[in-house]
C-alpha cells in the first residue's frame, strides 16, 4: 500500500471511530437531558487565566457525529477520485483542517474560539477553491473570500459589543440580551454574519462559484460544514432572533432565496451548479423555519439534508469522473445502462431531497411544510413554501429526465461504469443513512411526535405540488428554446432566472465597475496626483531646482550674480 493510501485510510478510519463515539454520546445526552461545560486552562499570563471552554450538548454531539461520518465519507471516496492527483496528501491534509475547523465552531460556546473556527473555515475554503489552478478557480476563491469577510467584519463588531457584559461566553448572556436594548444591534449583525456565511440574499452568489473546488470538497461544503455553519449559528441564537423585531426579515429572505434558487436550477444545465442552487434552496428553507422560532425542526432538516446532500455530490463526481470531466447534463444520457449502481444512488438521493415519503427529507420537509401550514404566515410566506418545494421536484425531475433516461449523447470510445468500488462503498453507507436517517432521527429529536391537525386541501397540497412541479419539470427535460415558437419571448426570462437575478455580475463586474473603478481614479487623481504634487514628488523637483541655483551662485560668476540681481529687481520693483 502507498503513502499516499496509508493516510486515506488512517484518516478515514480515525474519522469514522471519532464519528461513532460521537454518535453514542449524543444519544446518551439526548436520552438524559445533560449539558456539559468543560474548561480547558492553557496558561496564566500576568495572573491571567487563558481558558478554553466546550460545549457538549446532545445538539452538539450529533452534529459533530455527522459532520466527522460524513466526512470519512468523503475521505474514503477521494482514494479514487483523486487517484492520478500528485497532491492528494495535501489535499487530505487540507480536509482535515476543514474538519478540525468546523469542529471548533460547533462546540465552542465562546466568541473568540468560534471565530478562530469561523475563519479557519475561511481560510481553508479559498484554499480548497483554488485548488486547481487556473483563472476560473481564482475569481471563485477570491470572490468567495471577499463574501465571507463582510460576515467576518459583523463577526468582529459583536465581539467588541460583547466585551460590555464582561465575558465572551455567549451561552450564559443570552437571557440577559433578551431585555437589553443591545441585543437589537447584537442580533443585527449576528444574522448578517450567518446570511453571507449561507449564502443568503444578496450573497448568494458565491455559492455556485465555490463549484470549481474538487468535489469531494463540494460534498462536504455543501453537506454539513461550511454553508451550514451560519445556520448553526443562529440555532444556538435562536432566542435572541425570536424576540428581536428582525425574525419576519429573515423569513423574507429566506423565502426569496429558496424560489429564486429553485427557480435558477432549472435554467441552469451545469450539473454541479444544479445541485448547488438545491442547497442554496435548502439553506433558504432552514433559515425560514428558523425565522419562525422552530429551532429543532432547523437542526433536524440540517442533519438530514447532510446525509442526502452529501450522496448527491458524491453520485454527481462519480457520473463527472466517468464522464470525461463533463458537466453539461446534456452530454449525458441512459446513464441508468452504463451505471446502474451509481444511478440507483443517485435517483434515491433526489427522491430524498423532493421528501418521497420514508426517506431521509421526507420526515423533515413534510413536518417543516405542514408546520407553515398551522403558523400565523402571510400569503406571501406561504407561496414561498409550497412554490419552492413545487419548484424542487421539478428540476429534479428534470435531472433526472436528462441524466438517467435520455438519449445516449456521450461519445462512442466513452467508457462509464461502477468499477470504481472505493466511491461505490463510500457512497453505499450513504445510501443506508438517506433511507433510515430520518426516521431514526425523528425518533430521537421528536420522542414525543407532533400532533399537526389540518383540513384535507392542506394536508394534500403538499403531495399536488410535488406532483405539480415533477410533471412539469418532466416536460421541461423536452424543451428547447431553438423549436419554440415563443423563444424570443423567453430568452429574457430564462437569462435572468438562470443568471440568479443578476446576482453574479452585481457581485463582480458591478463592484469592479462601480466602487474598484471610482477607487482606482481616486488613486489616480489623489494618491498618484495632488498628494505627489504637494508631497513627496513635489518637494523633490523644487527642492532640486533650488539647489541647482545655489550651487550656480556658488561658482562665483559674474553673469550669475547680474541675472539675480535683476531677477531681484524685478521682483522689487513688480512689488
Amino acid at each position: 500500500m502507498s503513502c499516499r493510501s496509508k493516510i486515506c485510510f488512517i484518516s478515514f478510519f480515525f474519522l469514522a471511530l471519532f464519528s461513532f463515539f460521537c454518535l453514542l454520546l449524543g444519544l446518551y445526552f439526548c436520552n438524559s437531558g445533560l449539558c456539559c461545560f468543560v474548561d480547558w486552562h492553557i496558561c496564566t499570563l500576568m495572573t491571567v487565566d487563558v481558558v478554553m471552554t466546550f460545549l457538549f450538548d446532545y445538539m452538539s454531539l450529533l452534529f459533530m457525529s455527522f459532520v466527522l461520518f460524513i466526512s470519512s465519507m468523503v475521505i474514503f471516496y477521494t482514494h479514487d477520485y483523486m487517484m492520478g492527483d500528485i497532491y492528494i496528501v495535501r489535499f487530505v491534509l487540507l480536509v482535515l483542517l476543514f474538519v478540525l475547523s468546523m469542529m471548533l465552531l460547533i462546540i465552542s460556546p465562546n466568541m473568540i474560539s468560534i471565530l478562530l473556527g469561523w475563519d479557519g473555515l475561511g481560510l481553508v475554503s479559498y484554499l480548497l477553491v483554488i485548488y486547481y489552478q487556473n483563472f476560473k478557480s481564482y475569481s471563485a476563491g477570491m470572490l468567495t473570500v471577499l463574501s465571507n469577510r463582510l460576515g467576518d467584519v459583523a463577526f468582529l463588531v459583536s465581539i467588541a459589543w460583547m466585551l460590555n457584559y464582561g465575558s465572551w461566553n455567549y451561552v450564559f448572556y443570552v437571557d440577559l440580551l433578551l431585555v437589553s436594548l443591545e441585543s437589537q444591534f447584537i442580533s443585527f449583525l449576528m444574522i448578517f454574519a450567518a446570511m453571507t456565511k449561507s449564502a443568503q440574499i444578496p450573497f448568494s452568489s458565491w455559492l455556485p462559484a465555490a463549484m470549481a473546488a474538487p468535489t469531494p470538497v463540494s460534498a462536504l461544503v455543501h453537506s454539513s460544514t461550511l454553508v451550514t455553519a451560519g445556520v448553526y449559528l443562529m440555532i444556538r441564537f435562536n432566542s435572541l432572533i425570536s424576540v428581536t423585531g428582525f425574525s419576519f426579515y429573515l423569513l423574507f429572505i429566506g423565502g426569496i432565496t429558496m424560489f429564486m434558487s429553485g427557480l435558477g436550477a432549472n435554467f441552469e444545465f451545469d450539473l454541479k451548479k444544479i445541485i448547488a442552487l438545491s442547497t442554496l434552496s435548502q439553506l433558504g428553507l432552514m433559515m425560514s423555519i428558523l425565522s419562525m422560532g422552530y429551532y429543532n425542526l432547523a437542526f433536524f432538516h440540517l442533519l438530514t439534508h447532510a446525509l442526502f446532500k452529501a450522496l448527491l455530490f458524491m453520485c454527481a463526481g462519480v457520473i463527472i469522473h466517468n464522464m470525461g470531466d463533463c458537466q453539461d447534463i446534456r452530454y449525458m444520457g441512459s446513464l441508468l445502462d452504463y451505471m446502474p449502481l451509481t444511478s440507483v444512488c443517485f435517483c434515491v438521493s433526489n427522491l430524498a431531497l423532493c421528501g418521497m415519503p420514508f426517506l431521509a427529507g421526507f420526515y423533515s420537509k413534510d413536518m417543516i411544510l405542514e408546520i407553515s401550514c398551522f403558523s400565523v404566515l402571510n400569503f406571501i410566506s406561504f407561496l414561498f413554501y409550497f412554490i419552492s418545494t413545487g419548484l424542487t421536484v421539478c428540476y429534479t425531475s428534470r435531472l433526472i429526465s436528462f441524466t438517467m433516461f435520455g438519449s445516449i449523447c456521450m461519445s462512442s470510445s466513452s467508457s462509464s461504469n461502477d468499477d470504481s468500488w472505493h466511491m461505490l462503498r463510500g457512497m453505499f453507507f450513504m445510501v443506508l443513512a438517506s433511507v433510515f436517517g430520518g426516521s431514526i432521527l425523528s425518533w430521537l429529536i421528536f420522542p414525543i411526535p407532533y400532533m399537526i391537525c389540518l383540513p384535507i386541501y392542506l394536508k394534500m397540497l403538499t403531495l399536488l405540488v410535488s406532483l405539480l412541479g415533477g410533471l412539469l419539470g418532466y416536460f421541461f427535460s423536452f424543451y428547447s428554446y431553438k423549436d419554440s415558437l415563443l423563444s424570443s419571448f423567453f430568452v429574457l426570462p430564462s437569462f435572468f432566472s438562470g443568471s440568479m437575478w443578476f446576482m453574479p455580475y452585481i457581485s463582480t463586474r458591478g463592484v469592479s465597475f462601480s466602487f474598484l473603478s471610482s477607487g482606482g481614479n481616486l488613486i489616480s487623481s489623489f494618491d498618484h496626483g495632488w498628494c505627489e504634487l504637494f508631497g513627496g514628488q513635489g518637494s523633490y523637483y523644487y527642492f532640486k531646482l533650488f539647489s541647482s541655483v545655489i550651487q550656480s551662485l556658488q561658482l562665483n560668476l559674474v553673469k550669475a550674480y547680474l541675472l539675480a540681481f535683476i531677477v531681484f529687481f524685478l521682483f522689487f520693483m513688480i512689488i
